[in-house]
C-alpha cells in the first residue's frame, strides 16, 4: 500500500513539474529577471497535495529542465526552491491555505530574492557593485504574487466544491 502511495505522489510530482516547465513559456521580464508565475502556482499546489519535500524536488527539477531547455536562468533555483520549501512547511504545520500563500510569497520574494544575489554575483558574472543585494526581491515578489493569486483561486475553488479533500484522499490511499 505504501508503494502505491509513493507511485501516485511521484506521478503527481512529474505532472506538476511538466506544468511548471510548460508554464514557463508564459513569462515576462521584470527588472532583469524572468518572472514565471506558473512555477509559484505549482509550488502552492505541491504544498497542499504532496508536502514540502516533493515541492522542493519539483521546483528543483522544473528549474533544471527550464535551464537545460534555455527557458530559464539560474535565478529559477533560489526563488522556486525557497518558496516551495517555506509554503510546504507552512501548509504541513498549519493546514491554512492563506498562510501557505503568504509563505510562498515570503519564501520566494524575500528569501529567494536574497539568495539570488550571491548566485548572480558568483555564477552569472553580475558585478556586485552594480546591483544591490535586495535588487531581486521586487521582480521575485511580482512573479510570486501573481502565481500565488492563481493558486489561491484554484485551491479555494477546489475547496469550495469539495474536490480538494477527495483529491488529497486519492493521493493518500
Amino acid at each position: 500500500m505504501k508503494q502505491n502511495n509513493t507511485v501516485k505522489k511521484l506521478a503527481a510530482a512529474g505532472l506538476l513539474c511538466a506544468v511548471a516547465v510548460v508554464g514557463s513559456l508564459f513569462s515576462f521580464p521584470v527588472l532583469g529577471s524572468k518572472c514565471a508565475p506558473v512555477q509559484h502556482m505549482v509550488n502552492v499546489i505541491c504544498a497542499v497535495f504532496l508536502g514540502p519535500w516533493y515541492g522542493v524536488a519539483v521546483a528543483f527539477a522544473a528549474s533544471l529542465l527550464r535551464n537545460l531547455l534555455g527557458m530559464g536562468s539560474l535565478m529559477a533555483f533560489p526563488g522556486s526552491m525557497c518558496g516551495a520549501l517555506l509554503c510546504g512547511i507552512v501548509y504541513w504545520k498549519t493546514k491554512n491555505l492563506t498562510a501557505t500563500l503568504v509563505g510562498e510569497v515570503f519564501g520566494t520574494g524575500v528569501i529567494g530574492g536574497l539568495c539570488a544575489y550571491p548566485i548572480a554575483t558568483m555564477f552569472m558574472g553580475v558585478d556586485a557593485a552594480a546591483v544591490a543585494f535586495y535588487a531581486y526581491i521586487v521582480p521575485f515578489l511580482i512573479s510570486t504574487v501573481a502565481g500565488s493569486v492563481l493558486a489561491g483561486v484554484l485551491i479555494f475553488a477546489l475547496q469550495r466544491s469539495g474536490a480538494l479533500n477527495s483529491m488529497r484522499a486519492a493521493l493518500e490511499n
